[in-house]
């Protein structure tokens, strides 16, 4: 089938249950302000810092206090000007991006927008020592920025990218007077920032040490954007509190959102069971179901009464990452035995109760470069074994486990499996995988972990093997910041340490070929590779199951998923009253 025709009729299909789930409200009423939305997180956000955060709560939570130069269109993922007056002029060589400014947008606590806090957040982002390796690696190609006039920048790339467009419109814009109140990157140039390495030790680095000191250590509680929504309060271990801001600029100006709820709390349960008692209590309006809450704890007439429910795939996938760098497992056969002896279509089954699909790449599903005709390894002891065999594992002294010699040592074929605490699919995942290699002389240990602690061991590399999850992009991918071997160190998103020099070659070009027929090519390439390889146990793709109290009108189900921001409740149905003060 034709990509495009594949894509239009999952979404039909997506829709289509939704609708069939919760039946839309108020469509002829005009929407309001006021009321709350308190929904449910399973931990803490990382960090509320713009740069050096990385997990999908922060994001979600910043997504609604900073903005950016451009911002895709939630129903067409079109890039559509949002902190811009338009999409920038291109060079034909696809070098040079200039973009002009609205003039009407402030941070929020009034300060003007400026190109200059547009060239200080690409400043911060290409400065070496701000723990955003993440981040930096997108922006790699960008060597210069210069503030033409007060409404104008140019920005300056050495080498064509064809997401450049997107990257270079799609940052954060920090207030430069707030995270840099010293200025002390004010001197300093984009190109200065660019020809720094993490060694260097002049003048004009000493400086920017001192700003990234600042920066990674003052912020990770107290973010300041020109969002609609301004940080209120940050309980730790229950709730973080943001605030519509009463005087936001972009209230009635035409194609941007406008906010409605007064106030979005992220009330942390670590216990999904915890949650639904607390959601049916209500003292959640808005949480996402486990598909035994979905089944057989949420069918009741009195819950669908106050609930409706929302099935829809979510762009993501769950995996295994087996640390590459690790003695056992940095043989492929090895890692391929792994996948082998994990029953991936059985933990569709009875874990995700038949609500998500296996799959075997990091690409959407549903993606023109996902690859159709990709091995999908099924559940198969006998060729586990096989593998197993040929790389010398095998029970040599009768004790039930097998054991190699590597390195000149030897080795009991035992490891930690770690994976955050609260998530319930995975720990099933882990129980059932620890079930199986018992079988096969294989010992598991297995260690949940706070969220930041977890995350912390795995950027430092500090485990065995990790079940961990990544959200996928709808528009084209890039696995550069996953994949390529540069990113294993300093923090990277590599932090399995896989390292194939034909996937970098891939990656490389990958980003610098505009033909999207040519990317797709080389990009199944690459997929093959990971296919061969194994570095991950690709798992599934999980449809996610949203419950939201019927008081909330306008819930929409988009390719992304739910926007909240666009939520309102009737004058009549609200719960809670607050007054905002400027």
């Amino acid at each position: 089938m034709f990509p495009g025709l594949r894509v239009v009729r999952f979404w039909l299909l997506v829709l289509a249950c939704a609708a069939g789930l919760a039946a839309p409200a108020g469509a002829q009423e005009s929407p309001v302000t006021g009321d709350w939305l308190i929904a449910h997180i399973l931990s803490d956000p990382e960090s509320l810092n713009p740069l050096t955060s990385n997990d999908a709560t922060s994001a979600n939570l910043l997504s609604y206090v900073f903005e950016s130069l451009l911002r895709r269109h939630p129903q067409t993922l079109e890039l559509v000007p949002h902190l811009a007056t338009s999409r920038p002029q291109i060079s034909a060589d696809k070098l040079t991006y200039t973009f002009t400014l609205r003039r009407d947008a402030r941070f929020q606590d009034g300060t003007p927008l400026t190109v200059h806090d547009v060239l200080f957040s690409l400043k911060a982002i290409k400065t070496p020592w701000v723990n955003a390796p993440f981040v930096r690696v997108y922006y790699q190609s960008l060597v210069d920025a210069e503030r033409l006039d007060d409404d104008t920048i140019r920005l300056v790339a050495k080498e064509p990218y064809f997401r450049n467009e997107d990257i270079l419109g799609g940052f954060s814009i920090l207030p430069r007077h707030y995270y840099d109140p010293e200025g002390l990157l004010a001197p300093l140039s984009v190109r200065d920032l660019d020809a720094m390495s993490p060694d260097d030790t002049s003048p004009q680095a000493a400086r920017a040490r001192r700003f990234a000191e600042a920066f990674n250590t003052r912020f990770a509680r107290n973010p300041m954007g020109s969002g609609p929504y301004r940080f209120r309060d940050w309980k730790t271990g229950q709730e973080v509190v943001l605030e519509r801001d009463p005087d936001y600029w972009g209230t009635g100006k035409p194609g941007l959102d406008q906010p409605y709820l007064d106030r979005r709390v992220f009330r942390v349960f670590t216990n999904p069971d915890a949650a639904l008692v607390a959601l049916k209590a209500g003292q959640l309006d808005a949480m996402g179901l486990t598909p035994i809450q979905h089944l057989r704890q949420t069918q009741g007439r009195r819950f669908r009464k106050q609930f409706a429910k929302y099935l829809y795939y979510t762009p993501g996938y769950t995996y295994i990452g087996w640390n590459n760098a690790h003695p056992i497992f940095r043989d492929r056969r090895v890692r391929q035995a792994m996948t082998y002896l994990t029953n991936r279509q059985q933990m569709v089954q009875t874990i995700l109760f038949g609500l998500g699909k296996v799959v075997d790449s990091p690409v959407y599903l549903f993606r023109p470069e996902y690859d159709q005709t990709l091995y999908s390894h099924p559940y198969d002891p006998q060729k586990a074994r096989q593998l197993l065999g040929e790389a010398g594992w095998r029970d040599r002294d009768g004790d039930g486990l097998l054991d190699n010699v590597l390195d000149g040592q030897p080795v009991t074929f035992r490891f930690e499996l770690k994976f955050n605490a609260g998530n319930e699919v995975r720990r099933s995942v882990a129980l059932a995988l620890q079930d199986e290699l018992r079988k096969h002389g294989i010992a598991v240990e297995l260690r949940q972990l706070d969220w930041t602690i977890f995350l912390d061991d795995v950027r430092h590399h500090r485990f065995d093997a990790v079940i961990l999850g990544w959200a996928m992009p709808l528009t084209e991918p890039d696995g550069y910041q996953v994949w390529h071997s540069s990113q294993i160190a300093n923090q990277g998103s590599n932090f399995i340490s896989f390292r194939h020099p034909r996937v970098d070659a891939i990656l490389e070009t990958y980003r610098r070929t505009f033909d999207p027929q040519q990317r797709i090519a080389l990009y199944r390439e690459f997929q093959q590779i990971l296919n061969r390889e194994q570095p991950y146990t690709f798992l599934f793709m999980r449809q996610s199951i949203l419950a939201v109290a019927r008081r909330f009108h306008n819930v929409t189900i988009y390719p992304g998923g739910p926007r909240p921001l666009e939520w309102w409740v009737p004058k009549a149905l609200q719960k809670y009253t607050t007054v905002l003060t400027p």
